[in-house]
């Protein structure tokens, strides 16, 4: 099957630092709680689960965000922990918890009997990121997308979210020969995983460190990023003749901006606590920038969002050249108003255009 024309490619040209019309924008959880036909199609799925393991509802869901907002991408609808629930670790999603494992990973016999899964476990994504190209039909490119290893991790030995992360850096500082083997199955599966999106169709990949930034300085290094880059490092860079950019995302992490950009990623997230005219003038130009609007600026009304946004456009600095991909600096709330979404995309579309 030959892969129909890419109408707008201004997303892929801004990862790669090449010369774009205007500043591109996609948001994280854009298909997500926040949209009331998003909440329909959940309903009729039963379960969160099911919507995600289900394809054609993975790309209905993928592509509602589209057809409502201008948006420059569009993102796989699925989850960080589609490969540990594949490892058999028994993934369900409590209504008002959050994800919680049957299974989680504790001690050396947990850790033992860990293998990376097979990756026909997981083909219910790759059918999904294969139709929703192909529903697409070139209108705007499609990000597939993991977990980190370490943020994976954290979920397999906490059980669930933590506020705390006790379990799994006790395991860091007592037994860390059990973690560093849990990451390199995580980094092992993860690889296959991503690369498996990008033979179905995904066009940019990223990767999730959510909970980088809860790691002490030296243990980021070690336990996060060193795994990161061994995903990347491993990836397929090249795919229907064109580049296959990858973005790291590390909640937390700017002030590690410097060993991120070595990960060999071509574009770096950034969260909006970061100051990007800072993390520009300190990287130059050696990757793009992904961000950085605070999520909770979509509550202010359309005055402060539009301020915030060409706040941040010209914290990136001149827009010709590419590089930046505007976005929020964490996932959408569920409760963010969707005009909201309309003004911010109206505003970094319109705003950037004036500043080419």
């Amino acid at each position: 099957m030959t892969a129909p024309t890419l109408k707008n490619d201004v997303f892929l040209r801004a990862l790669l630092r090449e010369p774009v019309p205007y500043t591109p924008i996609w948001l994280m959880r854009q298909a997500g709680r926040y949209l009331p036909e998003y909440n329909e199609t959940r309903a009729k799925a039963g379960s969160f689960l099911a919507l995600a393991q289900n394809r054609t509802y993975a790309c209905e869901v993928t592509l509602q965000p589209l057809e409502r907002f201008d948006l420059d991408a569009a993102i796989l609808f699925s989850d960080i922990l589609t490969i540990p629930h594949a490892m058999g670790l028994g993934l369900d999603f409590l209504q008002g918890e959050g994800p919680k494992f049957a299974h989680p990973v504790r001690n050396e016999d947990d850790v033992r009997k860990l293998t990376v899964p097979d990756m026909s476990r997981l083909q219910y994504v790759f059918d999904a990121v294969s139709l929703i190209r192909k529903e697409l039909d070139g209108k705007v490119p499609l990000i597939g997308f993991a977990g980190s290893p370490w943020t994976v991790g954290c979920y397999m030995v906490e059980g669930q979210g933590s506020s705390d992360y006790r379990l799994i850096k006790s395991m860091m500082y007592s037994r860390p020969d059990l973690l560093h083997r849990i990451l390199d199955i995580n980094a092992q599966a993860t690889q296959q995983y991503l690369n498996q999106q990008i033979q179905a169709g995904a066009q940019a990949v990223m990767i999730f460190d959510s909970w980088g930034g809860v790691l002490a300085d030296h243990q980021f290094q070690e336990f996060s990023l060193a795994y990161t880059r061994q995903v990347v490092q491993g990836l397929i860079r090249e795919h229907e003749g064109r580049r296959v950019p990858v973005i790291v995302f590390t909640k937390g992490g700017a002030q590690w901006a410097e060993d991120i950009v070595t990960t060999g990623c071509d574009a770096m997230g950034l969260d909006w606590t970061a100051n990007m005219a800072k993390i520009r003038q300190r990287l130059g130009d050696a990757v793009a920038l992904q961000g950085n609007l605070d999520p909770m600026v979509l509550f202010g009304g359309d005055a402060a969002i539009r301020a915030q946004a060409r706040k941040v456009i010209d914290d990136f600095g001149p827009v010709g050249q590419g590089g930046h991909v505007f976005n929020l600096g964490h996932g959408i709330s569920r409760f963010t108003p969707p005009e909201a979404v309309t003004a911010l995309v109206d505003e970094v579309h319109t705003y950037s255009r004036s500043k080419h």
